[in-house]
């Protein structure tokens, strides 16, 4: 089964600390199997074996202190 890659767009994020956090919370959301996340650019891509919670991933996203929508 081939993985599937979900891009958002973060705004708020400023450093490698910001990028960290955004990694932690959603990284925990069920199904996520990588995140990757810049905060230069704001994009954050999320892979998973199925497709991924949307409304689960930008409420982490929120958890972490920061905004997103789906890219």
């Amino acid at each position: 089964m081939s993985a599937t890659t979900t891009q958002f767009q973060v705004t708020g994020m400023t450093c490698g600390h910001c990028e960290m956090s955004v990694r932690e919370e959603v990284s925990e959301v069920a199904g996520v199997q990588g995140v990757e996340v810049s905060h230069e650019s704001g994009v954050l891509r999320v892979s998973a074996s199925q497709p991924v919670d949307e409304a689960a991933v930008l409420a982490a996203v929120t958890e972490a202190g920061y905004s997103a929508v789906r890219a």
